[in-house]
């Protein structure tokens, strides 16, 4: 199991953008040396993302202040640019929310404690996430069949969340528990965290794998006899939508015309029960560059017009289940997902 971040007084970020040919660290020091790391895809994945932004909060506590009101300006301004790195992925918000919920229950604090308990609130942040994970993974592998063939899109594994994954953390445990499953990995384009990450992951786990470009999956679930769809989430809303890598939602509905169960593995700190639906979620557009260039090598002529957004929604009629580290919940949505968290 690969951990894509470490916590020593800096944090160091697992450069994503290098796998699988290097495996090189990259040193934050500042708040701002983590926002770039999110917003450049450096760190990815919606609860490792969360993680992060939690400890480049903590890397502002490790500056010289000369009041505790000077410090929280700067708080405040690093948690606003920290926000504003990737619009899509809820967990970075829950995280920051619960960052900025320490400093003011603990606004009496001397400048100095209050900096502790903020430190000591990231790393609960990462502790947490990695249990939540491991249940997700316990949970979900009830679901997965003998001699199952599973497809999954994108990256939901240790590089995603800091730790045993979602998606991953499932195809993991029903491994740990004997069960022999094979695993079709979507390429996932244009940044390719299925060839890249995920097929490294399974591969380092000795989990057998098969790589196919997008476009494959239709088939591979007609020839095939793929048993199941099982994918992570960056935001789940009231109705049960799922916000996930762009591409999902053509796999949801290839699922659901061959009947193949479809099912979404995120933690309850995904859930964004604010919104009503997927119409609400704003999808994040990236640069042109990463349509244009595969490995710095330009694929298409001087001029081509893209378009690069870097979510889609799935729309809950597509979606079996959803697990979660308190269990799997099935429709009504409304009802059950909101049972979930009260």
């Amino acid at each position: 199991m690969v951990n894509p971040l470490r916590w020593d007084g800096n944090l160091w970020l697992l450069n994503q953008l290098k796998l699988p040919f290097e495996e090189k660290w990259i040193r934050c020091s500042k708040l701002k040396d983590v926002a770039k790391g999110i917003k450049d895809m450096i760190i990815r994945g919606a609860p490792a993302i969360g993680v992060a932004a939690a400890y480049g909060v903590a890397l502002l506590c490790q500056e010289e202040y000369k009041t505790k009101e000077e410090f929280l300006k700067k708080l405040d301004k690093g948690i606003e640019l920290l926000a504003s790195t990737r619009p899509t992925a809820v967990n970075l918000f829950w995280a920051l929310e619960r960052m900025k919920k320490i400093a003011k229950n603990f606004r009496a604090l001397s400048l100095e404690d209050l900096k502790q308990k903020l430190i000591q609130e990231a790393q609960t942040i990462e502790k947490e996430n990695l249990e939540c994970c491991e249940s997700i993974g316990k949970v979900g592998a009830t679901i997965v069949p003998e001699k199952a063939f599973i497809l999954t899109h994108c990256n939901a594994g240790s590089l995603a969340t800091g730790g045993y994954g979602t998606a991953l953390g499932v195809i993991r445990k029903a491994k740990e528990e004997g069960k022999q499953i094979h695993v079709f990995v979507d390429e996932t384009r244009p940044y390719l965290q299925g060839a890249r990450l995920t097929m490294w992951e399974l591969m380092k786990e000795e989990i057998p794998a098969t790589l196919i470009t997008d476009n494959m999956a239709g088939y591979m679930m007609r020839k095939e006899k793929i048993d199941l769809v099982l994918v992570g989430a960056d935001r789940i809303t009231a109705n049960g939508d799922i916000a996930n890598k762009i591409g999902t939602y053509i796999l949801a509905v290839l699922a659901k015309e061959n009947g193949i169960p479809f099912y979404s593995a995120a933690p309850t700190s995904t859930l964004d029960l604010t919104l009503s639906s997927g119409e609400d979620i704003t999808v994040e557009e990236r640069p042109p560059q990463e349509v244009l260039y595969i490995q710095n090598k330009r694929i298409a002529p001087v001029g081509a017009q893209v378009r690069n957004p870097a979510f889609d929604i799935t729309p809950s009629r597509y979606v079996t289940g959803i697990i979660t580290e308190k269990g799997i919940v099935y429709p009504p949505w409304k009802e059950n997902l909101k049972k979930l968290i009260t």
